[in-house]
């Protein structure tokens, strides 16, 4: 044998390593991978690439491949769920076979609303298999009565081994399954505690496997990580249909629902439900628990029309400007990105003369509501400098922008959606950027001021010096 064949040989067998978040490969093991930069996810890998090459019985087919046109498009339908808001997340409902991973924080309320979608569909005649891995079966009872999702053809089990849930499975033949969560499931057959990289995947391809098999729509709970992202292997996203995201602050009741991935939706619809003693209730206009509700004007108060994906939101800014007794003044804020005041700030200062080096400044919303957008960059500023000035806004009106470092104002996207939102909670002025209409006409009963720069809406509103 030559030289070179056998260095092929001997590449052949050696041993191959690849990290089970990203699929990195390396020839040799390393304690941290190189390209997701994961400490422990590096293992030994005996396929393709590492170890000696596998060879694959070809196996019969169930059933020919058929012309794409000769598909049965029907039992890819979207059922509904019962719950508007879920349905609007989902595009519509969920579809037969399809795996749903619906992750969030501890005390959000995922189980909550899992346990309500799961007695609303077992009272439209479906059978319901919900498998709890955290509680006893007694505490999802509870759970059950306090919102009254009792029903006899919700079926309750409380099981951590995968063998078992599969055997619930076989023998219920459920037409929906809830399993409450995938962390806490392991398997006999793979080594390491529940909620590892090599269980989690386990027990997802066998609960995938299952559900396609079966035409069962499944609903997974995941953990999520301190950043908020969902906990286990990266490939666990991969694996599923749709990835939810349950967001909510624990001092409010509302609680918002997102898709970050969907195979069968939008993934720019946004749920809002109202989370309470009593249960979990979708809000199909969640717009008025942003708005403090008071009819005198306070300066430092200002509204703007948020866009949660496709949906309008108004929400209301406040800011309060005080004469610093420290050095370095203060900089705090709630429900608005910190970095974003600051700039907003700094341009109120330079551009249009206001004096808050030596001033502290509060923000914060309404509701408990968060305020990513640059949109809102107008309406913090207005809130700020009519604080700075102590001068009220104008009666019923709304202001949507993001502001520049030079101090104009430019466009943002959905203006149109935003003020028809803010005509229909019975505003009656607003104050957007040059040119954000392009000649459409604005809503009835809405009168629309244009301003250029942020000096020329400060004098538009009336709160400039």
């Amino acid at each position: 044998m030559s030289t070179t064949a056998t260095r092929r040989a001997e590449r052949a067998t050696r041993p191959g390593f690849r990290c089970t978040e990203c699929g990195w490969t390396a020839t040799k093991w390393v304690g941290r991978c190189g390209e997701c930069q994961s400490w422990g996810s590096v293992v030994e890998d005996s396929g393709p690439g590492g170890g000696a090459p596998r060879t694959t019985a070809v196996a019969p087919t169930r059933a020919p491949a058929r012309p794409i046109a000769q598909i049965d498009v029907e039992q890819a339908r979207a059922r509904p769920t019962g719950v508007d808001e879920l349905d609007r997340v989902l595009g519509g409902g969920i579809v037969p076979g399809a795996v749903v991973l619906l992750a969030g924080e501890p005390g959000v309320g995922k189980s909550t609303l899992l346990l309500d979608v799961a007695a609303r569909a077992a009272r439209t005649g479906r059978t319901v298999l919900y498998i709890t891995g955290e509680e006893s079966a007694a505490q999802v009872r509870l759970r059950a009565e306090r919102i009254s999702a009792l029903d006899d053809r919700l079926l309750l089990a409380d099981e951590t081994d995968l063998a078992t849930v599969l055997g619930h499975i076989e023998q219920v033949d459920p037409d929906l399954l809830v399993l409450d969560s995938v962390q806490t499931i392991a398997s006999a057959a793979i080594e390491g505690t529940a909620g590892g990289v090599a269980q989690v995947r386990e027990v997802t391809a066998a609960v995938i496997q299952a559900a396609k098999s079966r035409d069962l729509p499944v609903v997974l709970v995941g953990h999520v990580t301190k950043d908020g992202s969902v906990a286990g292997p990266r490939t666990l996203e991969h694996l599923v249909d749709v990835v939810c995201q349950f967001e909510g602050d624990r001092h409010s009741r509302l609680r918002m629902l997102r898709a970050t991935k969907n195979r069968y939706g939008p993934t720019d619809e946004v749920g809002c439900f109202d989370l309470s003693e009593s249960g979990i209730v979708g809000l199909a206009d969640p717009s008025g628990l942003f708005l403090s509700g008071t009819r005198q004007n306070v300066p430092g108060t200002c509204v703007t029309v948020t866009l949660e994906g496709r949906r309008p939101l108004a929400t209301e800014v406040q800011a309060l400007v005080a004469p610093s007794a420290v050095p370095n003044p203060r900089r705090t804020t709630s429900g608005v990105d910190s970095s974003r005041l600051a700039m907003v700030l700094a341009v109120l200062q330079r551009r249009v003369g206001a004096r808050l080096a030596d001033q502290d400044v509060y923000v914060s919303t309404v509701g408990g509501a968060r305020v990513v957008e640059p949109a809102a960059d107008l309406a913090l500023a207005l809130a700020a400098i009519g604080s700075r000035e102590n001068a009220a806004m104008p009666p019923r009106l709304v202001a949507v922008g993001e502001v520049g470092l030079a101090g104009e104002i430019r466009t943002v996207t959905g203006v149109g959606r935003r003020l028809a939102e803010a005509a229909r909670l019975g505003f009656t002025h607003a104050i957007v950027p040059a040119g954000a209409l392009d000649g459409t006409a604005p809503p009835a009963g809405l009168k629309v001021l244009f301003a250029h720069d942020l000096a020329e809406a400060v004098v538009a509103v009336g709160i400039g010096r």
